[in-house]
């Protein structure tokens, strides 16, 4: 009973849409019909604002840790990583915006960083690097959910000593996740190629896309 009562818990939580109940909220607008339509951090930001995004960004990486916490705060003898998966589909998949959700990227770096805190250390500076570069948030995930399939293969065949619990189903789970991100990202990579992916208005801009284009 347990079990069923915090494997709910952990979709419930990332099930909730906060881009979309703050937009309503605070600013009177529901983000899936503005920019890019996206419930996520990155239009957060470009429709509601810094404040709002952060906010928003700050609590999709909380709903993937407090998931993927559960069972240690609750004593239960099962893998973190399950409850951290079911945040993840909640959140691509929210009861609470008929099933309908957003790329996922911050939920599953919340699950990395109270599963596996280094990784998602490096991923995040990979993250930041590429962001600077290029200035576009898609990019950006694309590129680290690439390293983080190098990584954990790399480390299931190398004794790294800064990354420990590199297990098979972590490996699986790893590519499972990264590959349904990139996919998610299909529109982007489209854009990408034709040079008119969104762009955040800092950083270098190397890939000269067109900035904060309304879609």
């Amino acid at each position: 009973m347990e079990f069923i009562f915090l494997s709910i818990i952990a979709y419930l939580l990332g099930a909730i849409p906060n881009g979309v109940w703050i937009g309503k909220l605070f600013f009177q607008t529901d983000i899936r019909y503005a920019g890019s339509k996206n419930i996520g951090t990155t239009n957060t930001f470009r429709v509601l604002g810094k404040k709002a995004g952060m906010v928003v960004f700050v609590l999709d990486v909380l709903k993937g840790s407090i998931a993927t916490l559960l069972p240690t705060l609750f004593h239960l003898n099962i893998s973190p990583l399950y409850f951290g998966i079911l945040a993840i589909l909640g959140h691509s998949c929210s009861i609470f915006i008929k099933f309908k959700g957003g790329k996922s990227v911050a939920t599953s770096a919340g699950m990395l960083l109270a599963y596996q805190p280094v990784l998602c250390l490096i991923l995040a500076l990979l993250f930041a690097l590429c962001l600077y570069l290029s200035s576009i948030v898609s990019f950006s995930s694309i590129i680290s959910s690439i390293a983080a399939i190098c990584l954990v293969t790399i480390a299931n065949s190398v004794d790294l000593p800064f990354l420990n619990q590199i297990d098979l189903p972590f490996i699986l789970i790893v590519f499972g996740l990264a590959g349904f991100i990139i996919y998610r990202h299909q529109d982007n990579i489209k854009r990408l190629k034709s040079g008119e992916e969104n762009t955040v208005p800092f950083g270098l801009n190397l890939l000269k896309q067109k900035t904060f284009k309304k879609r």
